[in-house]
């Protein structure tokens, strides 16, 4: 059985779960997430608690996922997830124009205009090098955390370029001259 699956999910004060055949649905105080439920799993609320149980053996592989992707949702309308990013480089930063277009100036001949996703917002510090990307659904922060970092992944040799805070990079080391 899956160790995973077997785990109760807790459901905080303040969070509703509507549980469904085909779909769980989530809604707490940041905002509201439904979730598939894929074939053979089903879910099951006692008191402020969910379980998902599955049909049989067969359904292994599905039951840690879809426990996984309903715990995610239930935290992130209640607490939210958040990714920080940090530009680095001499002339590099970003800042937001309204609150749906990231404008980025890494390095390039043009700037750069991410627009954002509905459900996400970004936060830029006030030196213009340091994003907090924050939502609710942990994939699609997750996914625009990669985005923003893949428009100039660091370089190996001088280290510049868009990283994730706390990112640990080796650096190479750069020819030597002729001698």
């Amino acid at each position: 059985m899956s160790r995973v699956g077997r785990k109760p999910i807790p459901v905080p004060a303040g969070v509703k779960v509507d549980v469904q055949p085909r779909h769980v649905q989530v809604q707490g105080p940041k905002g509201k997430l439904q979730i598939a439920v894929p074939d053979g799993v089903t879910f099951k609320q006692v008191k402020s608690e969910l379980t998902a149980e599955r049909r049989s053996d067969a359904f292994a592989p599905l039951h840690g996922l879809a426990r996984s992707l309903v715990a995610n949702a239930v935290q992130g309308v209640s607490a939210g997830f958040q990714k920080e990013l940090d530009i680095v480089g001499v002339g590099f930063r970003a800042e937001m124009k309204g609150k749906t277009i990231l404008v980025l100036n890494l390095g390039f001949s043009h700037l750069i205009e991410y627009r954002l996703p509905a459900e996400i917002q970004i936060a830029v510090d006030a030196k213009l090098t340091h994003l907090t990307v924050t939502g609710i659904d942990r994939q699609r922060v997750g996914q625009v955390a990669a985005e923003l970092r893949a428009l100039r992944p660091p370089d190996p040799y001088k280290n510049k370029g868009v990283r994730y805070t706390g990112e640990r990079l080796k650096k190479k080391e750069g020819k030597t001259g002729a001698k």
